[in-house]
Parts: C-alpha cells; structure tokens; sequence
C-alpha cells in the first residue's frame, strides 16, 4: 500500500468518524500536539489534543440535527516522513446547500510519520467568505416564504414566530398601532379566520435592503380568500437579528386614501 493509499484511507476513517459523532474515532490518528485552525474562534486555534478534542461535541449536536459532512475530494502528496492533503467537502445543514449546492468546506491536513504511523499534526478549516449582505436578503426572502405557506396552511403558530415580542405593527385597521406579539397574533388570526376556505398572501415583487443586525422588505401585498375579493396593499417591514434570528420588529400596512377636496392648513 502506498503512503498517500493510506493517509486517504485514514482521512476516510476520519470523516466517517466526525459523521457518526464518535470522539475516539475523531482523535484517533492525531498527534498530541495537533493545531486545527477551525472556522470559529480561537483566533490562535486549538492547539494540543484536549483542546481539540473540546471543539467536537458542539459540531456533534450540529451533526445529530441532521447536518450533512460528506468527503467530495481528496487529494494527498506525501513525502518520507511528511504529507499533506486538502479536502472538499460538503458540509451544512440541508436547506443551506439546497440554496448552495456548489459550498464547500475547505480542509488542508498537515502530516508527519512517527514509528511508521502517519499521524494529522495540523489541520486549518475555512469556508469562502460570502456576501453577508446577500445572504441576510436571502433570508428575509426564506422568512417571507415561510410566512406565505404558513398562511396557506392557516398555521397561526409558525405565522408569526418570527414576531418580536416588542413588534409595533400599524395595521389596515384599529388603533393607531398594535404593541407586542400577542396584539398581532390576534390581527394574524382573524386575517386567517376570515374566509372559511384557503386564504393567501403573497408579495409578488419585494425589495429587500440588508446590512449587518438590520433589514428592511417592502412591496404590494396580494391577499386572496375563498369568498373575498383580492386586495392590494402597501407593506413595509423591519427585521432586527437576535441571536442569528430574523424577527419583525416593525410593520406598516396601508391602503391608498384619495385626498380630500378641501384643503386644511
């Protein structure tokens, strides 16, 4: 067998490892003075074997959630008594690469061969970076998505989820401003109780501006109902992220008023 046969074999036995969650596995074939790079933090890296091993459990739960580490490439050089190697893989969760089919996760190994063993003495991680500005509009996308199946399936829970607890809605109707999730869960669900069939909304043409912790999404709004006529309205939207969450943090909904004929000073 030759030596890039086996550091691709004990790559395998690695990942096939890090899939089953299994911190022995994971360990096995590293030396005790490993360096990983790793996505997160520390900025400096996980240097020795304890402090390797601690950075696994929370990638363990990730993986038990139902995340994907799959091997897409290997390629290994080795010298006598030095290899490296440097991986593809894909690595999300399943909606994430759904989206982005062609994300990899990068990996660049480095080994060295102690009594005979090839051992992973370094290892650095690293995604390409990615338009956060793109990504945090694709979310509100996803999030308004959601939010029109949810009507379509009358589900008031997963309707309005996403609300902060401190939202401020100016509605169609009603008081000059509904304050807090509970005053708009009420709105959501006479919305939905309206028509006794499917009700639907929908913004067929939304811009969406993002940047950092804040977005703002606007368009018309189409709302159709068995039995009710399609309305059309204008809906403005502001999204605050907490904890790696979108939540609505302010809305406002009007109809066209015509101007009255007399002018008031």
């Amino acid at each position: 067998m030759t030596d890039e046969k086996t550091i691709t074999d004990l790559i395998e036995r690695w990942v096939a490892a890090v899939r089953a969650a299994d911190l022995d596995g994971v360990l096995a074939g590293h030396t005790d003075d490993i360096v990983m790079f790793d996505v997160p933090p520390p900025q400096d890296g996980a240097r020795g074997l304890d402090a390797y091993r601690a950075t696994w459990p929370p990638f363990f739960e990730w993986i038990r959630g139902g995340a994907i580490f799959e091997l897409v490439r290997t390629e290994v050089t080795a010298g006598a008594d030095i290899a490296y190697a440097h991986l593809l893989l894909r690595c999300g969760a399943p909606a994430d690469l759904a989206r982005r089919p062609d994300h990899r996760l990068r990996i660049t190994l480095g080994l060295r061969k102690e009594d005979g063993r090839w051992l992973i003495a370094h290892e650095h991680h690293s995604f390409p970076l990615e338009d956060t500005a793109a990504r945090s509009e694709r979310e509100i996308r996803d999030l308004h998505d959601a939010w029109f199946a949810a009507t379509a399936a009358k589900d008031l829970d997963t309707l309005t989820a996403p609300i902060a607890e401190d939202v401020v809605s100016y509605e169609h109707e009603g008081p000059l401003a509904y304050l807090g999730r509970a005053q708009v869960r009420e709105v959501c669900r006479r919305g939905l109780e309206a028509s006794a069939g499917e009700v639907t909304w929908a913004v067929p043409e939304m811009t969406v501006l993002a940047e950092g912790d804040l977005a703002v999404a606007w368009g018309l709004d189409r709302v159709r109902g068995d039995g009710l006529p399609e309305t059309w309205s204008r809906g403005t939207r502001i999204f605050r992220r907490t904890d790696g969450r979108w939540e609505l943090v302010h809305q406002h909904l009007s109809y066209p008023v015509a101007a009255e004929s007399s002018a008031t000073r």
